[in-house]
């Protein structure tokens, strides 16, 4: 044997180490051990009888007279609903409106997702985007024309959702940036504007879109209802956004700055292309965390009687068919949220890693 190979220490194996800090972890201190178990007798009593009602139990077919005679769930009820939940009170015969309303905002949000597409053209197509959908949820220059009032449920919050979002983020980098800014009136403004809207509830924003603004603007009517809603949350998240933004404009160096006007470049470009991307990629866990906030208060909507995805699935219970059957709408609702709130968690810990400085990039 060769004296090199005295010289090569073995690899350690991971796999020792990560079981003792697994065990550790649950087992390791006597506060964890009792937690681990609090758990573990949580999980027995919650879980079993929960798949007995959902899965062995549920009706999964049949009206509510079959769904009387067994004790679990009555899924054969969100599949009678699927439409009204989805669509709210819009007209059944032109349930491929909104239903290509919601491909195309999923479709253009998942190009979103990918920095591949983030290039000018997304701005186009997001914009060409929008005006599709709202052409075809109202039925403009078709003869068939469809009021606000009658677009709902799942419809509703997306496009409520991934509107009011992106029109809240410039704006909110707008003021973050005037909030950092030397001159004296922009920044009060920003700073009274922010901590106004973040010190008003979202009911009362909703209520103030509702009931004040129209009789602020003379002859008593601005634009529809659903139309004033978007605005005022629009503006409302705008200024929780500008504080995470700030966020990460604080935590970029000075030097950053000064580098970027030592090479010539003017306060905008120097923001533009030098301190919004890292200050952007800093927050992304806090954008995302408010993105999910934003789309779980969407269902705050029914204070002033928009039917988003809850509403019109609560609303489902009462047909007096398929009376009382709250704990399938809820559960369903829930699993839908659950689901897009998920997918925005994985893509943030995912977006993390793919804009780190340190991640390597394909040759």
């Amino acid at each position: 044997m060769s004296v090199a190979s005295h010289l090569i220490e073995p690899r350690p194996n991971p796999m020792p180490t990560a079981r003792i800090n697994w065990w550790h972890g649950l087992f390791g201190t006597p506060l964890n051990a009792v937690l681990t178990l609090l758990t573990v007798l949580f999980i027995l009593a919650v879980v079993p009888p929960f798949v007995q009602w959902a899965v062995l139990d549920a009706t999964w077919v049949g009206t509510a007279q079959d769904c009387s005679v067994r004790t679990g769930a009555c899924w054969a009820f969100i599949a009678e609903k699927a439409r009204f939940i989805t669509f709210g009170f819009y007209p059944p015969e032109l349930h491929w409106r909104p239903a290509l309303t919601i491909a195309i905002l999923l479709t253009l949000l998942s190009a979103s997702a990918l920095p591949r597409f983030w290039t000018p053209w997304l701005l186009v197509a997001w914009i060409a985007g929008l005006v599709v959908s709202v052409v075809l949820l109202a039925g403009l220059g078709t003869g068939l024309p469809v009021n606000s009032s009658q677009w709902g449920g799942f419809t509703v919050t997306v496009l409520v959702w991934v509107v009011c979002f992106g029109a809240a983020f410039p704006f909110a980098v707008l003021l973050a940036l005037a909030r950092q800014s030397t001159l004296g009136g922009v920044r009060i403004l920003a700073v009274l504007f922010i901590e106004l809207m973040r010190g008003i509830p979202m009911v009362a924003i909703l209520y103030v879109a509702m009931l004040l603004l129209p009789m602020a603007i003379p002859g008593g009517q601005l634009f529809d209802k659903l139309a004033r809603a978007m605005l005022v949350i629009a503006l409302f998240w705008s200024a929780y956004l500008a504080e995470v933004v700030r966020a990460g404009l604080q935590a970029i160096p000075r030097g950053q700055t000064e580098a970027a006007r030592s090479l010539g470049f003017g306060y905008w470009r120097a923001m533009m292309l030098v301190v919004l991307p890292q200050a952007l990629r800093l927050v992304i866990p806090g954008v995302v965390n408010l993105a999910i906030g934003f789309l779980l208060a969407t269902s705050l909507l029914t204070v002033i009687g928009i039917f988003d995805l809850l509403n019109a699935a609560r609303n489902s219970a009462t047909d007096p068919r398929w009376l009382g059957f709250y704990d399938e709408a809820y559960v369903a609702v829930a699993s839908v949220y659950f689901l897009f709130c998920s997918i925005g968690s994985r893509y943030s810990l995912w977006l993390e890693k793919r804009l780190s400085p340190t991640a390597q990039r394909p040759s």
